[in-house]
């Protein structure tokens, strides 16, 4: 009953990413289903309808990449105090994201089966007098396995992704460092350098014992001078000057483990990506084959999405040359610190924008004419790509509240937040759009000799 109570009260704007989540679903279904009716209509011409099926991916990786968003900024699933006391602990709010995600593509798989089975007239008449008959296959018998399993696709995808991502990850490193040993029989890593001859000297043992258990000093068994008291015959090995004090210990550096570090180098994946754009580009320029254009265009968006986190990083280095003031430090930090979160998704979003303006406005009328397939199919990625930038934004958000108030109770005005914001969005428009149609233009090139 927490569950679902945590699911269903939440704010309007999560219900509405979740809606988003539900329609996206429902439009790949309904791209899927029509591959299963075009198959059924032309059963001479399987080639075409796997290749149908296979352009299908896209759309599909556009929704998986959403759902995967709207989970990682549902509140309700975030860990907080007190939970794990009744029961809610990482691995059960993340079987709770990977429920509510089934459900929600569960049900657009319904919605898209229920429009399917309208348009082919198996619940009414037959809408717009068959003229969509080419793909809805409405004289022939839909095999309801097929149809199922092809509806399945998406919640299944879409729900193991969310599991696999916010699984439970054990917080310590899994390599640690190589072991040290200090002195003779001390296990562990050694807090100080130790000299040679320390663990043999004359009270060095005794000393420690009582300085870590807070008492006095315990006098000699012998002797009535104590332990401390006691001179200490120097070593071959200490090198100590007598008559000076050894040196101190190294401050400590490590941060706690709830304290945001500083940025650090700049993601590492640039190299890569501008390997998989060149690869994806040289895809383009060697064939024009349906299938070649779809490796291609994927190499080209995978490229994308390893180099836009470094391209992101250039962005907040820039701000902050040539003698920044607050504004352009705040600006240049804030995007340095997020650019793996927002440069993934400004990735994506760069790619989807190179191939749309590659097909509409350079092809200048050699690609074919598109039908309401492919807008459907266009209208859904675009769609989902710019909804998953905009809920990557708001994950941000939501990650740096903290230091948002902190910057409110200093004294920083709001108005100089929202300048930052908007100073963060011109420097990554100026830097991504003429990326965006230097990619299409090089895209399109061959097609324009």
């Amino acid at each position: 009953m927490l569950d679902l109570r945590l699911t269903r009260a939440a704010r309007p704007a999560v219900q509405l990413r979740r809606l988003l989540v539900a329609a996206a679903s429902a439009g790949t279904g309904f791209l899927l289903l029509s591959c299963l009716g075009y198959a059924l209509h032309h059963p001479q011409s399987a080639g075409a309808a796997a290749l149908r099926l296979v352009w299908c991916a896209v759309p599909l990786a556009a929704t998986v990449y959403l759902a995967l968003a709207v989970a990682r900024t549902d509140p309700g699933t975030k860990p907080r105090t007190g939970l794990s006391a009744v029961g809610l602990g990482p691995a059960r709010l993340m079987a709770i994201s990977a429920l509510t995600t089934a459900l929600a593509c569960t049900l657009g798989s319904a919605v898209a089966l229920l429009v399917f089975l309208h348009l082919r007239g198996d619940l009414t008449g037959m809408p717009f007098d068959g003229a969509a008959s080419d793909f809805l296959a409405s004289g022939q018998p839909l095999p309801l396995p097929a149809a199922l399993t092809l509806l399945a696709l998406v919640p299944a995808t879409a729900t193991t992704t969310v599991a696999l991502s916010l699984r439970p990850r054990d917080p310590r490193p899994t390599t640690p460092g190589p072991r040290r040993f200090g002195r003779f029989g001390a296990y562990g890593h050694a807090t100080a350098k130790e000299t040679f001859g320390t663990y043999g000297r004359y009270g060095a043992r005794l000393s420690r014992r009582t300085a870590s258990d807070g008492g006095p000093p315990h006098p000699h068994p012998t002797g009535g001078r104590t332990a401390e008291a006691a001179p200490a015959p120097q070593e071959s090995g200490d090198l100590t000057a007598p008559g000076t004090e050894p040196d101190s210990p190294a401050p400590e550096t490590t941060w706690p483990a709830d304290t945001p570090q500083p940025p650090k180098d700049a993601p590492a994946g640039l190299p890569w990506g501008i390997t998989c754009l060149t690869m994806g580009l040289a895809v383009h320029a060697y064939d024009r084959a349906a299938l070649a254009v779809l490796l291609g265009w994927l190499l080209i968006a995978t490229g994308l999405v390893l180099a836009a986190p470094g391209l992101t990083h250039l962005c907040g280095r820039l701000l902050q040359s040539t003698r920044p003031g607050a504004l352009r430090l705040l600006a240049g930090r804030v995007l340095m610190a997020e650019a793996t979160r927002i440069g993934r998704p400004l990735g994506v979003v760069c790619a989807v924008a190179s191939a749309g303006y590659a097909m509409t406005t350079l092809y200048a009328g050699s690609a074919p004419a598109f039908g309401p397939l492919t807008t459907l199919g266009a209208l859904l990625v675009t769609g989902c790509t710019v909804a998953t930038l905009l809920t990557a934004a708001v994950e941000t958000r939501q990650c740096r509240s903290e230091t948002t108030a902190a910057l409110l109770r200093l004294g920083a005005p709001a108005s100089m937040l929202r300048v930052a914001a908007a100073l963060r969005a011109a420097a990554l428009l100026a830097l991504f759009g003429p990326l965006t149609v230097v990619v299409a233009s090089l895209a399109a090139l061959p097609v324009d000799r």
